[in-house]
């Protein structure tokens, strides 16, 4: 009884120690673990009955895709315009995202997904669920909390393809992706650092709040229509009216909540790099991606990672910026090279993850990844 009172006075005395601020994070840890573990308790509740797991897959994919994708789309978005009401970015963000899914259903027969998932291997909608593929979306919750941008891409619909080659062409693309947007991202911020030192100084002009948030704008409707197939994988390739609007604002007050917290915790990977607050250098950014982004899209059905060529355009731009040391805000060539390899590593490991998911779902794909890559 001693022992136990004991406890109890050196854990308050501990708690004590300890700031308000440290006190509400622990607090807010709490919780977070105690959601995730109820979040695998309903995957494994539910994952045998597919009529209900279809929607909980997609509820959960839904809001951790976002969650961690929003980096990419709307990263630089939130980063520069920090001084405007968060429910205004959300009304704008938010109006392109029904826009853009709302043209997806009413022209390709209900698929919102631009026919990403009409690539071979990803056609045909689940008729049933393992629990791995419910709850693969909870590993990518866990993976956002630990300010991981990894491949929803590659997390989610490797889950769902018992082709190899899908999976294969799926990584090709998206690793190209990556060089691709390097390679852009160098040649293009070395070619325009004497314009940067030049005309980027002092106060923007209220026009690059405009040209931005069209840059921002677009951005985010060509994401989507790369990668709504990522949350759209667990439900029918064909969506009735009511499971068009269900899915819609679903997704849509999600952005919300995620607007709400200016991004949470993954935003840092955006705010860390050198000067995105900037509306101009964040309107490039975005120009330049959502570029890349289309001709990708227009090359081929084949779903690609995003995340991929994002981080590749933040890598470049960051390795171009210590050489050029544009307006003095570029960072030595070892520290961008040091946040370019943590960038990298954090992708290379939610791929590591999403491999791992996809041979445990079915084990047969793992020769056949490796045939297709290496045979």
């Amino acid at each position: 009884m001693s022992d136990s009172r004991d406890s109890d006075t050196t854990s308050l005395s501990l708690a004590s120690f300890l700031s308000p601020r440290v006190r509400i994070m622990l607090r807010k840890e709490r919780t977070f673990i105690a959601l995730i573990g109820f979040f695998f308790i309903l995957a494994g509740v539910t994952f045998p009955y597919a009529g209900i797991a279809k929607w909980i897959g997609f509820a959960l994919a839904g809001y951790s895709a976002i969650a961690n994708d929003s980096i990419q789309t709307i990263g630089t978005f939130l980063a520069s315009n920090e001084d405007k009401r968060w429910w205004v970015l959300w009304l704008f963000i938010g109006g392109i995202f029904l826009a853009t899914v709302f043209y997806s259903w009413y022209m390709f027969d209900g698929d919102v997904s631009n026919q990403r998932l009409a690539a071979k291997g990803f056609s045909e909608a689940p008729q049933s669920f393992s629990f791995l593929q419910i709850a693969a979306p909870i590993f990518l919750l866990l993976l956002t909390r630990m300010r991981m941008p990894v491949s929803t891409t590659f997390l989610l619909l490797s889950c769902f393809s018992a082709s190899a080659s899908a999976i294969g062409q799926v990584l090709v693309k998206s690793l190209s992706g990556y060089l691709v947007a390097f390679v852009v991202a160098i040649f293009t911020w070395i070619a325009l650092s004497r314009i940067i030192r030049k005309y980027f100084v002092g106060e923007p002009k209220k026009w690059w709040t405009v040209f931005q948030w069209i840059t921002s704008g677009t951005l985010w409707s060509v994401w989507i229509m790369q990668d709504a197939a990522n949350i759209a994988v667990y439900l029918p390739r064909s969506l009735s009216l009511a499971e068009f609007l269900g899915f819609a604002l679903y997704i849509f007050f999600g952005l919300g909540i995620l607007f709400y917290m200016r991004g949470d915790r993954i935003q840092k990977v955006v705010t860390e790099k050198s000067d995105v607050r900037d509306i101009r250098s964040a309107s490039i950014i975005d120009f330049v991606y959502a570029i890349i982004l289309y001709i990708f899209k227009i090359q081929s059905n084949v779903p690609m990672s995003t995340t991929w060529v994002f981080i590749g355009l933040l890598a470049g731009r960051e390795i171009a910026m210590s050489f050029t040391d544009a307006r003095g805000k570029g960072k030595p060539f070892g520290k961008s090279l040091k946040l370019v390899g943590k960038d990298a590593g954090y992708a290379l490991f939610g791929l590591a993850v999403s491999i791992a998911l996809a041979v445990a779902i079915n084990p047969d794909i793992k020769v056949g990844i490796w045939n297709y890559l290496f045979g």
